[in-house]
């Protein structure tokens, strides 16, 4: 089962999110109900793994509190002239995002799962594109919502005729 560690935000700043996404044409957008901030994605993990992972997370509430982040512009990946992947950014709380992200490598290193490679770029998917996408960075960006972090969850996605569901496998509050 495909498995990652994430950060939701409240349904109306989902909401809020994908309807000022629509300002640009060309990404399939994301239902507002699977809109996340990825921390870690573990990929396919086998069942009998899972109570494994999830005790490992447990250290992820330590010093940790609540703490407010606030959304910024609209980027892309890979780049503005081959568009795939539609996200917007976190401005304020960034750096908070960055050490909760150091603390979920550091619990699940030691469960075989390699840290990250490149620099964590805290970012809320969209919108993929089917086919590379141009994006303009001047047009329109999403209205700065906050929101509050009070927690991470274990999310498992499965495939269904339906589209891709997420299910919360394990909550960890602050």
């Amino acid at each position: 089962m495909r498995v990652f560690v994430a950060v939701f935000p409240p349904p109306e700043v989902r909401r809020s999110l994908i309807e000022a996404a629509r300002a640009h044409p060309g990404f399939r957008l994301t239902a507002p109900q699977r809109v996340h901030l990825t921390l870690k994605f573990l990929g396919d993990v086998p069942p009998d793994d899972l109570p494994r992972i999830a005790a490992a997370l447990e250290p992820v509430r330590d010093g940790q509190g609540p703490f407010d982040v606030i959304t910024s512009g609209f980027g892309v990946f890979p780049s503005p002239r081959r568009a795939r992947i539609l996200w917007a950014g976190a401005g304020e709380g960034t750096e908070r995002l960055r050490a909760l992200t150091e603390v979920v490598e550091t619990c699940l290193q030691p469960e075989g799962f390699a840290r990250e490679g490149r620099p964590f770029v805290p970012h809320i998917t969209l919108g993929r594109a089917r086919h590379p996408a141009s994006f303009d960075p001047a047009g329109a960006g999403p209205p700065k919502l906050r929101f509050t972090v009070s927690g991470v969850d274990l999310v498992q996605s499965k495939h269904e005729a339906t589209g891709v569901a997420y299910s919360a496998l394990a909550r960890y509050e602050f």
